[in-house]
């Protein structure tokens, strides 16, 4: 029985091992504050069309140029019926309505034209990891870390909830990262840790330590050592023997 003891003694010093090490870190995270801030000065700004997004073009006195539920091709650019490529990417919904005035000024005198974005494509933001379904949730008024990851069907028991991961890029493209201690959310200690998020943020909830411990010892001791079960349930069995 000394042999097994040694065996499960080994086993549970790599698995003590493994629950040592941080799952996940940022250098130098942004503070919460600056990311609150970007968050919550996003809907101030004037909206920029994108890929993907949807859109009405009606015309006042000339329904027969109404254009309906108009993507934007992914190069950015619309197809009307009197210019089959008009950029639209990049442009403010009133830049877009300048640049088609312009465009049908030939056909049209003066023509009253109003530009709808129905559907927005990056009005999202991803959460993934230890969640009941990872997926984009769309930003309909003010969203948080807690609020999107309820969305996306709650934390799992494997969850780190000390550690979940905030991403994005800010007004100037430039990519940012937090952690965020959900514990001191959820017992109301900091809720300015339960961030504000915009458009595109990406929420990242790891796996806790223990988990990340069971699926090595299921994939990489279970499975390659026939027989020997579960390592913690070995070692422990055999310290039971020993001290009958």
């Amino acid at each position: 029985m000394r042999l097994g003891k040694l065996k499960g003694i080994s086993v549970l010093a790599i698995i003590i091992g493994l629950a040592a090490c941080a799952p996940n870190a940022v250098i130098d995270p942004a503070p919460f504050a600056s990311l609150n801030q970007h968050a919550l000065a996003y809907p101030l700004k004037e909206y920029v069309i994108v890929p993907g997004d949807v859109i009405d073009v009606k015309f006042a006195f000339h329904p027969e140029y109404n254009e309906l539920n108009l993507p934007v091709r992914p190069d950015g650019r619309v197809s009307l019926q009197f210019a089959p490529d008009v950029n639209a990417a990049g442009l403010t919904p009133l830049q877009l309505r300048e640049r088609i005035m312009r465009v049908i000024a030939s056909e049209l005198n003066k023509p009253e034209i109003a530009i709808n974005v129905r559907t927005y494509a990056e009005q999202k933001v991803f959460v993934d990891g230890e969640v009941g379904g990872p997926r984009f949730i769309e930003l309909k008024g003010a969203t948080t870390v807690m609020t999107a990851i309820t969305q996306a069907g709650g934390l799992r028991e494997t969850a780190r909830l000390s550690n979940v991961i905030v991403i994005r890029k800010d007004f100037d493209g430039k990519p940012a990262a937090t952690m965020v201690d959900l514990r001191k959310v959820i017992d109301g200690s900091d809720f300015k840790q339960n961030i504000a998020l915009m458009p595109m943020d990406i929420v990242y909830v790891p796996k806790s330590n223990i988990a990340r411990v069971d699926k090595w010892v299921e994939e990489y001791i279970t499975r390659v050592i026939p027989g020997l079960g579960s390592p913690l349930t070995y070692y422990w069995a055999g310290q039971s023997v020993n001290n009958h």
